[in-house]
């Protein structure tokens, strides 16, 4: 799936502000210049590039941008609208058509060389107007609009070369927003529907229904950055979700799935229909709600127009279409009506007079059917998507822009040749010694053994479905572990849902199983094979099961939903269990040897952060904030995990590093998520501190990582010194992105995604910045989607050959699978370890109907505390 909003990569240019934040008068002309911004901390500088690999030539979506006429600058205005009784008007829609028509009508003042306008209070030309405060009347749609424009700064286009040295100053950064918003406002001209960076048009040919009244509709994104080769324009696929534009109510409908109005639950409807925009004849409206009465009940003060013997009287809504407006209701007399406006302005529409207006995003959760079919049909092959994007590009025909004209300014057609290198996969071993070097980033188990294989010697099985093969499938999974090394005894029980239960809340169900299990073992079982009836993600049994496992009893559980066991599954499933109860599947021979020069010079502690957050249009769900660790050093393939909730929406993790008084009395201790991770190292590696620490962090974009640098990152420095004051471990910070637009192409027109193990950092990356771009796993389906890794700091000092090898091979010791991966493992243990303990709270809220669940405010609901896990399971891989 690409997304039409990306974490965003290196460097993303963002939208200009109103006011620049370093400006000084300058008398002799009036205007404000921009001033010399002061030194500001920056990320750390590339200390060379890497060379090992096999060399091989790409290509990439990035479009050289260039900018000939640096002796020009551009006038930034402030803008102020407002309408014929002197009141501010607001509202992009309007703005724009307001400056357009100004536009229109004031060529020859305003230079006649275009302007640029961001849709809000920014207004940039490349001519000086005639006065420092200019007011401009604009006639639209028989109203008269005041446009005032006040010169806010003048900004030099020579700036721009300073960046592409590497050196970005803030003069340069506005330059940058001002061909930012030029690009974008070309794109609307051409009547494009903007979604942050990405453009979509209103076409059936770029829709796919999902069903639920939802269309997913594909467009472009489109950013310009700075990167080795100068300016680069990035162009690429983007996908959105929309609403299916039409009557409101077949909307509903087919979003609540149901056969009529009378069957629509109202509670819900107000929440998805919150802020869209709705056509009422020839009028567009913002939805701010429903009315509390039915359309037959709801009144309002009317009084008819050219009668002045009439008095004004109190008529529903429901009588003044039919009587007055003489349009006919067949539906809408006894349903809610359509709010439009707020407070003293507010006004109510029959719900069948109202059809949504086309491209509006739907931002409220996608159901598992709606996901699935989505990213399936989002993806492309690389020679299909290369042609997507050379048609967009030829479609928006930049070049014809009338201020971009006048800079100088023009975008090559012709896809960026870049040098890539293709890295070695690392060997691996399994089960008595074998060795096995991967090839095209996969490797099979059949005839192998696990490296370490577990013995299952107390469990047992639960089962929530309706399956009569229980017997069966224990029979199958004992053969197939045998095959791999694992040693199963028969299970001391096989549980089956009393059938009276099955229609009873989730947390009752697994109470009564526990009852069972309880009754019938003297004491619980180490591990537990859960049958499910369906996926853990549609499953209301998963998270009350896990919860009670994980925490109240320390149980490590595997649950299963499978339509059709086979020895694949099977294996799979082995690799899942085998982790979670202390095996290896693999390890790296580097591991083995303990050859790995970065790890094992000295002792290093691995951490993958990330914070998962609830689904879209929920603010009354806790972030989970997740740290997964490394342990048992000199190995980099066994990982322990620690949650906490936090604030919705919140991306920086505040539990880092958390003082709180003792019981005792007797001064604070630390019961932040690091300290854990640093003890169960200590304890786990010979008793030994950790001397470096490398981190990688996922799920952060680029105005995020002085957040990062200067506040996680102290966190972690204030955790080391309150374990030891004499304890200064040197630490590597690594951000890894993968919502970006950046894709690489085999060169000569190949159908084939680049091979695993491809490394780009040059040409394409950041011209100061330490950064690279690595596909590590072999793209089988659509476009591989590289991963773009940022080194924020590196007091370790290690060599970029060495420091890409270890991200490489960090992506081949994920125990769940036999492919190397798209991210480090660390990072995407941790993403599971947030989603599993979100899992806690989200069967929490099942228990609550939908149509009484009202959506909270940030920060208005208390944020509740996950449940510590049982020490059993602890230092586990439960997540696994």
């Amino acid at each position: 799936m690409e997304p039409d909003s990306a974490s965003k990569k290196g460097k993303e240019l963002p939208l200009p502000r109103l006011i620049p934040p370093h400006v000084v008068p300058m008398k002799e002309n009036g205007f404000l210049l921009i001033e010399q911004p002061k030194k500001r901390r920056v990320q750390m500088a590339r200390p060379g590039l890497a060379e090992k690999g096999q060399s091989i030539a790409l290509l990439t979506n990035h479009f050289k941008f260039s900018v000939q006429n640096i002796d020009k600058h551009f006038f930034h205005y402030s803008v102020n609208l407002k309408d014929q009784d002197g009141q501010p008007i607001g509202g992009k829609g309007i703005g724009r058509k307001v400056i357009d028509e100004m536009e229109r009508t004031n060529k020859t003042e305003l230079g006649n060389n275009g302007l640029a306008y961001d849709g809000e209070k920014a207004l940039f030309t490349i001519s000086q107007l005639p006065q420092i405060n200019n007011e401009f009347p604009v006639i639209l749609w028989g109203k008269t609009f005041k446009v005032e424009l006040s010169l806010v700064a003048k900004i030099p286009i020579q700036s721009i070369g300073i960046a592409l040295k590497g050196h970005v100053t803030e003069m340069a950064q506005e330059a940058l927003r001002v061909l930012v918003i030029m690009l974008r406002q070309h794109a609307v001209k051409k009547g494009c529907h903007l979604v942050r960076r990405s453009f979509f048009h209103d076409n059936q040919s770029n829709y796919t229904d999902l069903g639920g009244g939802v269309i997913g509709c594909r467009g472009f994104h489109s950013s310009l950055r700075l990167v080795q080769g100068g300016l680069s324009l990035n162009i690429d696929v983007s996908t959105t979700i929309i609403v299916r534009p039409g009557p409101v109510i077949d909307f509903l409908i087919a979003n609540q799935n149901v056969r009529d109005p009378l069957q629509v639950d109202w509670g819900k409807a107000k929440r998805t229909l919150k802020n869209l925009r709705v056509k009422i004849r020839n009028m567009e409206c913002k939805i701010t709600g429903l009315s509390e009465l039915p359309c037959n009940q709801q009144t309002f003060t009317f009084k008819p127009k050219g009668d002045s013997e009439v008095s004004a009287m109190e008529i529903t809504v429901y009588e003044y279409y039919v009587s007055h407006r003489r349009t006919p209701l067949s539906y809408s007399a006894d349903l809610p009506c359509i709010k439009v406006g707020k407070s003293k302005n507010t006004a109510y529409f029959p719900i069948e007079v109202c059809n949504l207006v086309s491209l509006q995003r739907y931002t409220k959760g996608l159901t598992v059917q709606q996901r699935a079919s989505f990213m399936e049909k989002s993806r492309q092959k690389p020679r299909e998507r290369m042609s997507s994007i050379t048609n967009a590009l030829k479609y928006m025909k930049y070049d014809s822009d009338p201020m971009l004209q006048v800079c100088g300014g023009s975008i090559s057609l012709d896809y960026t040749q870049v040098e890539g290198r293709v890295l070695q996969p690392p060997k691996l071993i399994f089960g008595n010694g074998e060795e096995f070097l991967p090839r095209n980033g996969r490797w099979n188990l059949y005839n192998k053994k696990l490296f370490t294989p577990i013995e299952v010697d107390c469990w047992a099985v639960v089962n929530f479905s309706d399956r009569s093969d229980t017997n069966s499938i224990i029979h199958d999974l004992i053969t197939c572990g045998s095959m791999k090394g694992i040693t199963f005894k028969q299970p001391l029980f096989v549980f089956e849902e009393n059938p009276y239960m099955r229609r009873a809340l989730p947390a009752a169900r697994v109470e009564d199983m526990f009852d069972q299990i309880m009754t019938n073992l003297h004491e619980p079982p180490k591990f537990i094979l859960c049958l499910l009836s369906s996926k853990r993600i549609n499953s209301l049994i998963y998270g009350p099961w896990k919860r009670k496992c994980l925490v109240e009893f320390g149980i490590v559980t595997q649950c299963m939903a499978p339509k059709r066991v086979d020895n694949q599954y099977l294996t799979n499933l082995l690799l899942k269990i085998n982790a979670k109860l202390g095996g290896m599947n693999s390890l790296l021979q580097l591991e083995n040897i303990t050859a790995f020069p970065i790890v094992s010079k000295a002792a290093t502690i691995i951490l993958g952060m990330d914070v998962s957050h609830g689904s879209p249009g929920r603010s009354d769900v806790p972030s989970i904030a997740a740290v997964v660790s490394s342990r048992q050093w000199p190995l980099i393939s066994k990982y322990r995990a620690s949650v906490r909730t936090q604030s919705p929406k919140e991306e920086m993790i505040d539990s880092i590093f958390k003082l709180v008084s003792r019981a005792d009395g007797k001064g604070t201790c630390d019961e932040g998520i690091i300290r854990e991770a640093f003890v169960e190292f200590y304890l786990s590696s010979g008793k030994r501190k950790p001397d470096q620490i490398i981190i990688f962090r996922d799920g952060v974009s680029e105005n995020q990582f002085d957040q990062v640098l200067y506040v996680e990152l102290n966190q972690i420095k204030e955790a080391c010194k309150f374990l030891d004051e004499q304890w200064f471990p040197k630490i590597t910070l690594i951000i890894a992105q993968k919502r970006h637009h950046t894709k690489f192409f085999l060169a000569g027109g190949s159908p084939d995604n680049v091979p695993p193990g491809t490394v780009v950092d040059k040409q394409v990356c950041h011209p100061g910045n330490y950064n690279f771009y690595m596909c590590s796993q072999a793209g089988m389906i659509g476009t591989s989607r590289p991963t773009h890794y940022h080194i924020l700091l590196d007091e370790n000092e290690l060599n970029p050959d060495d420091l890409q090898e270890l991200v490489h091979s960090l992506s081949y010791v994920y125990q769940r699978s036999t492919t190397a991966i798209s991210v480090v493992a660390p990072i995407y243990y941790a993403h599971l370890a947030a989603s599993q303990a979100a899992t806690f709270i989200k069967f929490e809220e099942s228990e609550t109907s939908s149509s009484q669940q009202e959506i909270a405010a940030p920060g208005t609901v208390p944020v509740p505390e996950l449940p510590i896990l049982h020490e059993n399971v602890r230092n586990s891989m439960f997540f696994c």
